[in-house]
């Protein structure tokens, strides 16, 4: 089957059997491998996509739910001249990682929290990446990342 949607702000066609998940597809097809693939049950967050602006777990996710909408990748946070978005920068000026196999879920998770409440508690935050495990590092400079980038009011960004 044939779909259509626009990925990290670029129209995209692409041609799909209709068992593929989208973690599958971003990996193979588009070769945007910041797309992790671990539990493969929606309980680890390392595969974590932005979907019209939400999080999904794009290794359950069937690609072709994708089609006609908007999907963002960390691949697609930084701008055209490299520059990264505040969640990446925040994550490397706080240690926020050690193998950075979780990061990039981590941090489209916390880019959806953030567009969703600016300001969040220390509670909330904690909260809502609860889905998102990492086996490496404390959370403490996740949260105090995330932190940093909602008191600072740039949780926006360059993402396309």
């Amino acid at each position: 089957m044939k779909i259509a949607f626009v990925l990290n702000g670029e129209p995209t066609q692409l041609e799909i059997e209709p068992r593929e998940t989208l973690a599958e597809v971003l990996r193979a097809r588009c070769r945007l491998t910041g797309v992790k693939l671990s539990c493969e049950a929606q309980v680890c967050g390392a595969c974590t996509v932005l979907v019209d602006g939400l999080p999904v777990s794009a290794c359950t996710y069937l690609a072709y739910e994708a089609r006609d909408r908007r999907v963002l990748t960390i691949e697609g946070l930084a701008d055209e001249s490299g520059r990264l978005h505040p969640l990446q920068q925040a994550f490397m000026d706080n240690f926020a990682f050690q193998c950075g196999f979780c990061t990039p879920g981590m941090i489209l998770a916390a880019k959806a929290l953030l567009d969703e409440r600016p300001q969040p508690t220390q509670e909330e935050i904690i909260a809502y990446m609860d889905g998102n495990l990492c086996r490496c590092t404390g959370y403490l400079a996740i949260v105090k990342s995330i932190q940093q980038v909602a008191a600072s009011g740039k949780k926006n960004g360059p993402a396309k």
